[in-house]
């Protein structure tokens, strides 16, 4: 892999994938609408590019598709990572909330498979979306969040059979507890019960998420394409 697009860059899964990718050699351009301005960080062996970026805006996705075009000329792989996390029960969500859940989840990894299908070679490249555990099953006191990550499953499914034909292959990663700020958006009676039903007892580091992620976008994962991976402990057992 030599150019990746990687969302959701700042903090986090995130900042462990933007950093093990660079660290494998590849140029990656690392997207977060927290980021201010553009700036370009040399590592020993790969190269981060950081720009703010809004996944849920398509006027954002043509303008990045322009930039990488122009200075790269294609990509390799793309990982769909942004996503934001409100932890609102079903009864008690508001179109609205639902709404920028949906924009930044969904909508969010959908522009960006689109956007990665025209970057990609004719060899064709990799996409890996970063799901949820709460895309698996019932996930009470988030309903948008949940029901975004289920979407995520489908669209992975899809866009999998109809890109075959051009070599580009797309996967899903299903993270559990994961010890990152968005996590600590739960309540502490909550982590505490959710901590408590992983068989290996304990959260699971970002660098064990972004090793996975690094795999699936690698060519050593050539024959992969429509699958999911759970990576969470045990606790969906």
């Amino acid at each position: 892999m030599k150019t990746a697009i990687l969302t959701g860059a700042a903090g986090g899964i995130g900042a462990a994938i933007a950093t093990l990718l660079a660290s494998n050699g590849a140029t990656v351009i690392a997207l977060d609408r927290s980021f201010t301005g553009v700036s370009e960080q040399a590592t020993d062996a790969g190269h981060i590019l950081s720009t703010s970026f809004d996944v849920s805006s398509e006027a954002d996705w043509s303008r990045i598709s322009r930039m990488v075009a122009e200075r790269f000329g294609h990509i390799d792989a793309l990982v769909n990572n942004a996503a934001i996390f409100n932890p609102v029960p079903f009864l008690e969500e508001s179109v609205a909330g639902f709404q920028a859940v949906t924009g930044v989840n969904q909508i969010g990894t959908f522009l960006g498979m689109r956007a990665a299908a025209a970057l990609m070679p004719a060899q064709g490249g990799a996409i890996v979306n970063v799901c949820s555990t709460g895309g698996l099953r019932g996930f009470s006191g988030a309903f948008a969040y949940s029901t975004s990550k289920w979407a995520i499953r489908g669209m992975t499914k899809v866009a999998a059979r109809e890109l075959a034909n051009r070599n580009i292959r797309v996967n899903a990663v299903h993270p559990g507890l994961v010890d990152t700020p968005m996590l600590g958006e739960n309540t502490a009676q909550n982590l505490t019960k959710m901590t408590a039903s992983v068989p290996l007892n304990r959260l699971a580091r970002p660098d064990e998420i972004a090793r996975l992620v690094a795999f699936l976008a690698s060519p050593g994962s050539e024959y992969i394409t429509g699958s999911e991976f759970t990576i969470d402990g045990g606790q969906t057992i």
